[in-house]
């Protein structure tokens, strides 16, 4: 008789083992910016992907051949069709995958309390599909207990059983649970997804050791930690380290404008210390799935214990309110010309939260754009990655992307995301009065222009 010991070291080794010979089956559940470049990873590996979700249309497109993000190609999804990949939105495809990734949004409720419905609906779903052997992991940034207070809980009350032991020795039979925070960059092309390392927390030690071998095959790096709540709250340290700095920096700005100092000066100057200094810049309000939304996550989570988490919650109350600044000082320079902001033309150039992506996620340009509406003011927009928008969890807009043709007819053009296509130089020459809150007119020397 085989001994329990060498069984459960078989086992693992057995999906290892699938792993390295690219038999295993990855099924990735959400198919936005964390869940597709997941597939391509994996399919440029040679590992056979199924990709779900709920949205029709992007199953359709997928398995057309063709995508729906800016940055990547569709040649990049025919390539990956080639190897295997196809889409669905058939949730019972779950038992015939080997791993189970999740990737869908995490986002705030209007009083900032997490909003994980998303999560529960995903694993409400998968969970009767479920069994022995296999390897779940969540991805979705969130607060430290979601794992298992979660997905753990939901998977058993299902009927399953969730390896949750502390060596080999536990009995065999269940399913792997891990968290595996995405570290998705969008816009950066210059680090190679592969070369970000994989954080990895597991329930057990067996899943830990089967998400590593899982994620070691597209990254070059896996970071193994002792839970799945120590990986929950890297992923909130990482981001909140930036809402923190970045706050900082936007108080900075509003006090340096005061002193007539010029804030974009002093950090490059301070830049150049070789060490203690990380420079962070400021801008309009903060953008984008994390950086807006992990910081309330964690001061939601802290309630329970009593602990209330002053810095952060200062943080995330100085980004907020940058978007209403802005908003202030497109009024405030604007009147400074005589111009009366009910019924001003101001134009409003990027929509999205971030220079060069097509990714409207909690951008503060919406926010403005909204404000400067509240104030009267006739607001148009342009952004090369957005013909239209519509509407979103957080605004109802049902604008068009008006062409840049004659910019004279704007009291103000509003830079508010420093999109890459624009021609600055042209945008100050032309217009009447620039508010730059990017720092994109830099070096370009005018009275026409407001840096905020």
């Amino acid at each position: 008789m085989v001994s329990a010991t060498v069984q459960k070291i078989s086992t693992l080794q057995s999906f290892t083992d699938r792993i390295t010979s690219r038999e295993a089956r990855v099924g990735i559940v959400g198919l936005g910016y964390v869940g597709l470049p997941l597939t391509l990873l994996f399919s440029a590996e040679k590992l056979r992907v199924t990709g779900f979700d709920i949205d029709r249309t992007k199953v359709d497109t997928l398995n057309a051949g063709n995508s729906y993000i800016w940055r990547i190609e569709s040649e990049h999804i025919a390539s990956a069709r080639a190897h295997g990949f196809t889409a669905t939105d058939d949730f019972t495809a779950i038992a015939e995958m080997d791993a189970i990734l999740i990737c869908v949004p995490t986002p705030l409720t209007e009083h900032h309390v997490p909003d994980l419905s998303y999560v529960q609906a995903t694993i409400d779903a998968i969970a009767p599909h479920l069994h022995d052997g296999q390897l779940l992991v969540l991805e979705s940034t969130t607060y430290p207990g979601t794992t298992e207070e979660i997905i753990v809980t939901t998977i058993e009350k299902a009927g399953r059983r969730v390896l949750r032991g502390t060596d080999l020795e536990d009995e065999l039979n269940g399913i792997m649970v891990a968290f595996s925070p995405e570290r998705e960059d969008p816009g950066n092309m210059e680090t190679p997804r592969r070369e970000v390392p994989k954080v990895i927390g597991g329930c057990d030690v067996r899943a830990t050791a089967a998400a590593e071998a899982l994620y070691q095959s597209i990254f070059t790096q896996t970071v193994a930690v002792s839970s799945p709540a120590a990986a929950e709250m890297t992923k909130l340290l990482e981001n909140i380290y930036r809402a923190v700095n970045i706050a900082m920096v936007n108080e900075m700005k509003q006090l340096c404008m005061r002193m007539g100092i010029d804030i974009w000066e002093v950090i490059n100057a301070a830049a150049t210390k070789p060490f203690g200094f990380q420079a962070f810049y400021p801008g309009p309000g903060i953008g984008g799935h994390c950086i807006p939304v992990d910081p309330f996550y964690l001061t939601w989570k802290a309630q329970e214990y009593g602990f209330p988490t002053r810095f952060i919650q200062l943080a995330g109350e100085i980004n907020e309110q940058m978007p209403t600044f802005v908003m202030r000082q497109v009024a405030r320079a604007l009147n400074f010309r005589g111009i009366a902001t009910k019924g001003a033309k101001v134009l409003v150039l990027g929509v999205a939260y971030k220079r060069d992506v097509d990714d409207l996620r909690e951008s503060p340009s919406l926010t403005i754009i909204e404000l400067l509406q509240g104030l009267d003011v006739e607001v148009s927009y342009n952004d090369p990655f957005f013909p239209t928008v519509g509407h979103g969890r957080k605004y109802d807009l049902h604008m068009t992307s008006v062409p840049l043709d004659d910019l004279s007819i704007y009291d103000c053009v509003l830079i508010a995301t420093d999109h890459s296509a624009y021609d600055y130089d042209r945008i100050v020459e032309e217009s009447k009065l620039v508010v730059d809150t990017r720092n994109a007119t830099r070096g370009i020397v005018s009275d026409k222009i407001i840096r905020c």
